[in-house]
């Protein structure tokens, strides 16, 4: 036997102990009691969570259906008019300003920060959904996924006030039992918007930078708190007949296998929207700091700024500045439908005026970061497909998958996603959609860390 043979038995020797150690703690932990009665508690926590979930979506949704699409038909337009953004941004800066600077909780965390942060306290609740419903709706370029997330903690950290006893007897599940309930709550709240429990699931773990045992104790509330979430919000959306508008694609462009075309320019685009993607999230840092001093007025001033932008999309393109404005759900939707619709011009401009009403959304109002980012990597994605040998559908899912990457700066999460929204068109995608991702999330360390314009995790 050599010595390389008896180096690598030595070797497995010494980490046997270890992993059944491992593997020991893991299945005491699963099997005790405690635990158990922590999973029966995050089913059950997945039903109202969904059910405050569905009601938010559902009033965000009708709200936003009413600014844009209802009130323009009342006033005798076709569509909301170039100037639209004006007025519905400005409201939404002065009804945001006292939230932000007054009300306890401030109406969740900075956007231009990720998803991260501690979890919301239920006293703190009440300003994060004032602040979502009033502001999402008249246009503010952020997505609800982040209030969704802290709706879902705080119902969470509520049954923990009111149930501690059912969470564990002792131990370390006992002591971990606060921060595992907030998580699957919060898992259970975004896997409404996402599509389902595992996106969700993916995301959450992932940003946690868990492993081993402590990943599978963590993921296992999270997985059953949001597909219980998952049964009450499907069912009870096809008893009501309401939308929520969750990110999904109806329709998708034909699906066609990448060939050396589609990977010889999809590498510089993914490193172009990684780049450009990183500097208007740098922007939003910058803007983050301005507010420093007269933040009230300051933040009226950037939600103006934000009307300003998506008002000279709509001049610029002659297009409904509804496109550029609020999450850009429904435009990702039209845009993958049908994406010759948008000339080259168009997308290019959607993605500048989008993006730096983004920016500017990033650092001082309140939301989601994922959803507006998609759109602008989409939208960079098929403006890049008329490029010889790209094709319409590996030029979006690319720019999905690089601009996820970027904002979230969770790869896996940014790969499951981009191949759910792609539906049956993602299997040839995926070499693709993993390459963009690396890409992207290498180019943007490109962008100068240390003027605080480099991507961050959450």
């Amino acid at each position: 036997m050599g010595s390389d043979d008896v180096d690598a038995d030595s070797s497995t020797s010494e980490q046997s102990p270890s992993t059944e150690k491992g593997t020991a703690l893991l299945r005491s932990t699963l099997l005790s009691p405690g635990y158990l009665r922590l999973l029966l508690l995050c089913a059950l926590i997945g039903i109202p969570v969904a059910l405050a979930c569905f009601l938010f979506l559902t009033a965000e949704h009708e709200l936003q259906h009413w600014v844009w699409e209802k009130l323009p038909e009342e006033l005798g337009y076709d569509r909301a008019p170039w100037w639209w953004a004006l007025p519905t941004l400005l409201l939404a800066g002065l009804i945001l300003a006292p939230i932000i600077t007054r009300m306890r909780g401030h109406g969740g965390h900075v956007p231009v920060h990720g998803l991260g942060g501690a979890p919301i306290g239920p006293l703190d609740l009440p300003s994060v959904v004032l602040a979502a419903l009033a502001a999402l709706p008249l246009g503010v370029v952020l997505g609800p996924e982040a209030p969704l997330m802290a709706i879902g903690g705080g119902l969470a950290l509520l049954a923990v006030r009111g149930m501690k006893q059912q969470a564990g007897q002792g131990g370390p599940v006992a002591a971990k039992a606060p921060m595992l309930l907030a998580t699957a709550g919060s898992t259970a709240a975004i896997s409404s918007i996402f599509g389902g429990p595992i996106v969700a699931a993916i995301l959450v773990v992932e940003s946690a930078g868990l492993g081993g045992a402590a990943l599978v104790m963590l993921l296992l509330p999270c997985l059953i708190a949001s597909a219980t979430g998952a049964l009450v919000f499907t069912g009870f959306g096809d008893w009501t007949g309401l939308s929520i508008g969750a990110l999904h694609l109806p329709k998708v462009p034909p699906d066609m296998t990448p060939d050396a075309g589609d990977f010889l320019w999809g590498v510089p685009v993914a490193a172009l929207i990684g780049v450009a993607v990183a500097y208007l999230r740098g922007l939003g840092y910058l803007v983050e700091r301005w507010l420093g001093e007269q933040t009230a007025f300051r933040i009226v001033l950037c939600a103006l700024g934000a009307g300003v932008m998506l008002t000279l999309y709509a001049l610029l393109t002659d297009r409904s500045p509804e496109e550029a404005a609020l999450s850009g759900q429904s435009a990702l939707g039209a845009l993958a439908a049908d994406p010759h619709n948008w000339s080259v011009a168009a997308l290019l401009l959607l993605f500048l005026c989008k993006g730096l009403a983004w920016s500017l959304c990033l650092g001082s109002l309140r939301g989601g970061p994922i959803f507006p980012a998609i759109l602008l990597g989409g939208a960079i994605g098929i403006a890049c497909s008329g490029l010889p040998g790209l094709g319409t559908t590996p030029g979006l899912a690319l720019g999905m998958a690089a601009a996820s990457a970027v904002v979230t700066g969770l790869p896996l999460s940014a790969s499951v996603l981009t191949v759910l929204l792609l539906g049956s068109d993602a299997h040839n995608q995926m070499p693709l959609i993993v390459i963009a991702v690396v890409v992207a999330l290498v180019a943007a360390q490109l962008v100068p860390q240390r003027h605080g314009l480099a991507a961050e995790g959450p």
